[in-house]
C-alpha cells in the first residue's frame, strides 16, 4: 500500500510538497515489507533476536522501506507513520520512511484513544493566518569559511548529494555533502550540523580573525509560496594554547549535551554496539574534564568545573541510563520511536528527554525544580515529572490523605485546593504545545 501511495504521488505531483499518512494497526506479514510471518507461534523480532542475528525478514524489509523513502525524498514528499497496536508493528524497519523524509512518527496503543486523537489533530494545527504549521520539500545548504570543514548532519533529513572542497573526511551522521533535504518541516524541526576545524597546508588559524558559517534553507510554505531563509553566523577564533578561558566561557552545556545525545544515539543505531557507545560517552566526558576542570594532582576533592560546565556531567549521567542507549525493557519499535523524537525535536524538548524535569509544589513557596532522587519525595509535597513522553503527578502521603478526606472541598482550605490544582494547570499548559501528546 505504501509503495502504491509513493508511486501515485511521484507520478501526479513530482518535485512538489506532499504528505503520505500511513496508519498501521499491525505488523506487515506479506510482500517485500514483511516483518513477521502469518504463524502466531513465531513472535516479531526483539532486541535479543537482533543481537543474535536471528532476524529472518529484517534486512530485506529495511532495504525495501529505505528504497521507498529515497523515492519519496527525490520528489519532495514526506511520509508519516501512525502506529497504534498493543504489539510491535515493524516501526523499526519502517523508521527510514519518517527519519529520511521528515515525516511524523507516532506510536500509541489504540487509534480510538483520546491521546492519539489529540496528537493527530495537532498535525493540522494552523498559524494565525490560517495556514498549516508545516513546510514541505526543504533543502538546507551550508557554506563555511576555509578553516572549517563540514562533517555531516543528524536530523530528519537525507543527503542532498552536493559536493565541494569544504567536506571533511571525518564523517558524523549523514556526511559527504554540503546540503541536506527534508521533505517535511514543522516549527520545532531541528538539525544538528557538525564541523571540523582544519588548517590549510599547515598554516596557523588567523588569530583575531573570524570563522563564518551560513545556512541557506529554502522550502515550500503551506500557502504554496517558495521561501528562502538565510542565517549567517561569525565567531572569533581562539588559540587553545593561550585563549582557553575564552573558549571555556563560550561553552553551551545544554546544546553540547543534546549534540552528544544525538551522536551517541546515531552511533548506537548505525555503527557500534551499545557497550562501545557508553565507553565513548565516558571517554569524551573524561577528556572534557581533563581539559577544562581545575584540580590538584592525586587529590580528587579539589576538582572543580567552571559554572557553565557544572550541569554537563549530570546530563551525561542521565544519557547513559536513558532509553536512547539502554534497550532493556524496550522493544526495537519503541527504541526507534524514542531515537526518532530525539533527532527531530528542539533543544529544550531534547534536554527533557535526556534528563526529565521534576518540580515540587508545597505550602512553603512557589513551585521549584528538585533533584531526580528519592529524597525529593516528601509527605507534604506534590511532584510533577515531565519526561517528554509522559507527564506524572505524584501526591505525598499527607497530601493524599487530605485529598481522600475531601479537605479541598471545604472553603476554609482554599489554599489546599489551589495547591492541588497548580500542578494540573502546569501539566495542561505543557500538553498544549507537545507533539506527540504525552
Amino acid at each position: 500500500a505504501l509503495s502504491i501511495a509513493v508511486g501515485l504521488l511521484e507520478s501526479s505531483y513530482p518535485n512538489c510538497g506532499g504528505r503520505i499518512m500511513s496508519f498501521i494497526g499491525g505488523a506487515c506479514s506479506q510482500g517485500p515489507g514483511q516483518v513477521v510471518d502469518d504463524e502466531l507461534k513465531n513472535p516479531i523480532r526483539s532486541h535479543h533476536n537482533i543481537e543474535k542475528e536471528d532476524v529472518k525478514f529484517m534486512k530485506k524489509a529495511t532495504t525495501h522501506y529505505e528504497t521507498l523513502a529515497k523515492r519519496a525524498t527525490d520528489n519532495g514528499h514526506a511520509i508519516d507513520m501512525y502506529s497504534c497496536a498493543l504489539d510491535q508493528t515493524g516501526l523499526m524497519e519502517m523508521k527510514s520512511c519518517c527519519n529520511l523524509t521528515g515525516g511524523h512518527m507516532v506510536m500509541g496503543d489504540s487509534f480510538n484513544s483520546a491521546l492519539f486523537k489529540q496528537t493527530f489533530q495537532r498535525v493540522f494545527a494552523k498559524d494565525p493566518t490560517g495556514e498549516f504549521k508545516m513546510a514541505f520539500n526543504a533543502t538546507m545548504e551550508v557554506k563555511c569559511s576555509r578553516e572549517l570543514k563540514i562533517s555531516g548532519a543528524i536530523g530528519p533529513c537525507i543527503s542532498g548529494g552536493k559536493k565541494d572542497g569544504s567536506i571533511s573526511e571525518a564523517e558524523i551522521g549523514i556526511g559527504s555533502t554540503t546540503s541536506w533535504k527534508s521533505c517535511g518541516l514543522n516549527p520545532s524541526s531541528t538539525l544538528a550540523v557538525f564541523f571540523e576545524v582544519t588548517t590549510q597546508q599547515g598554516a596557523p588559524i588567523p588569530q583575531g580573525g573570524r570563522g563564518f558559517l551560513q545556512f541557506v534553507t529554502s522550502y515550500q510554505h503551506a500557502s504554496g509560496q517558495r521561501r528562502v531563509r538565510v542565517t549567517t553566523v561569525a565567531r572569533n577564533w581562539g588559540d587553545p594554547a593561550t585563549a582557553m578561558p575564552h573558549i571555556s566561557a563560550s561553552f553551551d552545556q545544554e546544546a553540547a549535551a543534546v549534540v552528544m545525545a544525538r551522536m551517541a544515539a546515531w552511533k548506537a543505531e548505525s555503527t557500534e554496539e551499545g557497550v562501545d557507545v557508553l565507553r565513548w560517552v565516558d571517554r569524551t566526558l573524561i577528556r572534557l574534564c581533563q581539559k577544562f576542570g581545575e584540580y590538584n594532582k592525586d587529590s580528587p576533592d579539589t576538582f572543580r568545573l567552571p559554572e557553565n560546565f557544572s550541569l554537563y556531567p549530570q546530563f551525561m549521567f542521565h544519557l547513559r541510563r536513558s532509553q536512547f542507549l539502554q534497550v532493556f525493557n524496550n522493544s526495537p519499535d519503541e527504541t526507534s520511536f524514542y531515537r526518532g523524537c530525539l533527532n527531530r525535536e528542539d533543544l529544550t524538548q531534547c534536554l527533557i528527554m535526556v534528563q526529565p524535569i521534576l518540580y515540587s509544589y508545597s505550602f512553603q513557596g512557589p513551585p521549584e525544580p528538585v533533584l531526580l532522587d528519592t529524597s525529593s519525595i516528601q509527605p507534604d509535597r506534590i511532584l510533577l515529572m515531565d519526561t517528554f513522553f509522559q507527564i506524572l503527578i505524584f501526591h505525598g502521603e499527607t497530601i493524599a490523605q487530605w485529598r481522600a478526606a475531601g479537605y479541598q472541598n471545604q472553603p476554609e482550605y482554599a489554599n489546599f485546593k489551589q495547591l492541588l490544582e497548580a500542578p494540573i494547570a502546569d501539566a495542561q499548559e505543557v500538553l498544549l504545545s507537545r507533539f506527540p501528546v504525552p
